[in-house]
């Protein structure tokens, strides 16, 4: 081989060596950064794991707890009102008092699944749903952020169905051994119908004429916002307005007020009161609708009023009488869980404080004084502790609301009279009224085609006989037997 080609092999050499070490260099250079896109997607797709995680576990703490308060309200009917009212009759009605507790936990339910659930937060009006729902179509397990975007609309839904099983319980502490079984099925039939669907879709329902998170929706949606947070309207407003009706048009007990008409076990009935108190804490604390710090606000608003309740209306039977009861304090804790019940979510400890002593006070006053003085025969003080104990609830609630407690209308917009919402108290004061007149004339028009239809009252022998054996053919205590 020349000199010459050698150069010039040497020359080709020497370039392809230049040119391995440029590619080699290049491939270098790029490594870190594909390696460095590959570790930000990774890092991207970890957060979004992450992300998700959190959501679903968020979920599932939400779901356990409410569907967990869906059980504590359930219990708050049976066993809770059931026994409480059952202790407060004569023995001789105490089965077909309780019947009446345990017939709405299986009557309500499948209306609720029928029509009901649709009509008190189906998409409608501002007064009423719609039938979008009947036969819970479109219910399933995918949330509904309109109502609660952490839990499947299944579990609001069945959680709703306990207010909507007690509060027609309710009524029947006012008309307590007196009506008939038949006349109570229908009437508390239509009475969720007609009352309490319409009353809970304005209240809580998307688009309600009463719905404070409905303000600025347009329309009649949100026009007068009653805060509301776990029924004080919506369950005991209508629940006792409707009992002092009922009471009222049914006439009084054989024999009242001249015979007394002494609890047959106040045992029973402070089992039942206890019960009520635990069950309250689903009642009131599952209303956040998650197991987050409003819930927890809402829990011990709940402890809090009512240990004021029970204090005010013992301290009032005290001085009255020289001495408490225990009747007295059990009715003192359960004004004190009504009155706290609107308010729950929106006031803080120490209001929570003032609104049960308040309460208890009050409805003290209502069930010794203006009962007597009336003369009308609420069996088992139905209105005397819901009627008035939601009615006195659902005004203070408007007095004592927090936005530091619960923002309802916005950041840094006051919710309550005494943090300068002046005007809260007027629309408390309509969502009542409200409940009031919806109660009233319902029930008015309810009790009059269900007396038409099959008659309200048992005879005078059955009523002597008692409800147990006449409506129901047996006796809840077998004193031979024994």
């Amino acid at each position: 081989m020349s000199v010459v080609t050698q150069r010039v092999a040497a020359r080709w050499v020497a370039v392809l060596l230049l040119c391995c070490g440029i590619a080699a260099g290049v491939a270098a250079g790029q490594a870190p950064a594909a390696s460095q896109t590959d570790r930000i997607a990774a890092l991207e797709k970890s957060v979004a794991q992450n992300a998700e995680a959190i959501a679903k576990a968020q979920s599932n703490a939400d779901n356990s707890w409410m569907l967990t308060s869906a059980a504590l309200v359930l219990m708050m009917s049976g066993p809770g009102l059931a026994l409480f009212y059952g202790g407060l009759v004569r023995k001789k009605n105490i089965l077909g008092t309780m019947m009446q507790t345990f017939a709405m936990m299986a009557v309500i339910t499948v209306l609720w699944a029928v029509v009901t659930y649709s009509l008190a937060f189906g998409t409608g009006n501002a007064f009423i749903g719609g039938l979008h729902n009947m036969f819970l179509r479109g219910v399933g397990l995918t949330p509904d952020p309109a109502y609660a975007g952490t839990i499947p609309l299944q579990t609001y839904m069945v959680y709703q169905l306990m207010f909507a099983i007690i509060t027609p319980a309710l009524i029947t502490g006012a008309f307590a051994e007196r009506m008939k079984f038949s006349a109570m099925l229908i009437f508390m039939v239509l009475w969720a119908i007609f009352v309490y669907s319409p009353m809970a879709h304005m209240v809580w329902g998307v688009g309600g004429f009463l719905n404070a998170s409905a303000v600025g929706m347009g329309g009649l949606a949100g026009r007068f916002p009653c805060l509301d947070f776990a029924g004080g309207t919506v369950v005991h407003v209508t629940s006792g307005v409707s009992a002092l009706v009922t009471a009222i048009y049914l006439g009084k007990r054989l024999g009242f007020p001249q015979k007394a008409f002494v609890p047959h076990s106040v045992v029973l009935s402070f089992i039942g009161a206890c019960l009520l108190w635990v069950g309250w804490f689903g009642f009131n604390a599952g209303s956040a609708l998650g197991a987050g710090g409003l819930a927890t606000t809402a829990f011990v608003a709940t402890q809090f009023g009512a240990a004021a309740g029970a204090i005010g209306w013992a301290a009032a039977e005290w001085i009255r009488n020289g001495k408490p009861s225990a009747l007295g304090g059990i009715s003192g804790a359960v004004a004190g869980l009504v009155a706290i019940t609107p308010a729950s979510g929106f006031v803080r400890p120490m209001d929570a404080l003032w609104i049960g002593l308040i309460a208890g006070l009050f409805c003290f006053f209502m069930v010794v004084k203006v009962k007597n003085i009336f003369g009308y025969d609420d069996s088992l003080d139905a209105f005397g502790v819901h009627g008035a104990g939601g009615t006195m609830g659902a005004i203070l609630t408007g007095f004592f609301a927090n936005s530091v407690v619960n923002p309802i209308f916005g950041a840094g917009k006051a919710t309550g009279f005494f943090e300068g919402n002046h005007r809260q108290v007027l629309d408390q004061l309509v969502g009542v009224g409200i409940g009031w007149t919806i109660s009233i004339v319902g029930t008015l028009i309810i009790l009059y085609v269900v007396d038409k239809l099959v008659g309200l009252r048992v005879s005078e022998d059955d009523e002597r006989e008692g409800l147990d054996l006449s409506q129901h053919g047996e006796e809840g205590y077998d004193w031979e037997g024994a």
